[in-house]
């Protein structure tokens, strides 16, 4: 499944975008503001970022040069959004580092269009880097489990034998409780 990370300080686009970017394959996320886009980066870990250029707090220049800066997030495609009515130099953008970029309102067939190829490129970057995890052989689990069971092993011991010697120690004075008590008269 993609995962893509809409920013717009704008409702009725973030409206617009997600009717259009939510299709069974594409998990969307919405923020209004960049410092929350920098948060929902780290957790929701997205493929595509789809931002409007001049978002508050953290505009796209600076989100999108914090994602190139960030080796966890090299995979991550940005698509600049603009409105019909906002200056920018798109050389700054693709220089910033944007994949795309793309003036609102938004349509359905341009913006769908854009987004599935960079998706895709997102997706196989995903399964290489899936691909080139080293993979865990069974010795290094089984000696890395050894190692914690050997530092945790003498608080463990300690722990079981206070509660042997408690158990104990109350199972001597129930039976030094039971021998005193009286003998009840006939």
């Amino acid at each position: 499944m993609n995962r893509i990370l809409l920013a717009d300080d704008s409702p009725q686009s973030l409206r617009l975008a997600e009717h259009i970017l939510a299709t069974g394959q594409n998990e969307v996320v919405s923020v209004t503001d960049g410092a929350t886009a920098l948060h929902r980066l780290a957790d929701f870990d997205p493929d595509l970022l789809v931002c409007d250029v001049y978002l508050p707090t953290r505009n796209a220049f600076e989100l999108t040069r914090f994602i190139r800066a960030q080796p966890r997030h090299k995979r991550v495609r940005v698509v600049f959004a603009a409105g019909p009515a906002d200056r920018f130099d798109e050389q700054d953008a693709r220089n910033a580092g944007a994949d795309a970029i793309i003036r609102k309102p938004f349509e359905a067939t341009p913006l769908l269009t854009m987004v599935e190829p960079l998706l895709e490129a997102a997706a196989a970057e995903r399964t290489q880097q899936d691909d080139e995890r080293p993979m865990v052989e069974r010795d290094t689990v089984r000696a890395a489990v050894a190692l914690a069971l050997e530092s945790s092993m003498s608080v463990l011991i300690g722990e079981v034998t206070d509660r042997v010697l408690l158990a104990l120690s109350q199972q001597r004075v129930r039976r030094t409780v039971v021998r005193e008590a009286p003998n009840p008269v006939e």
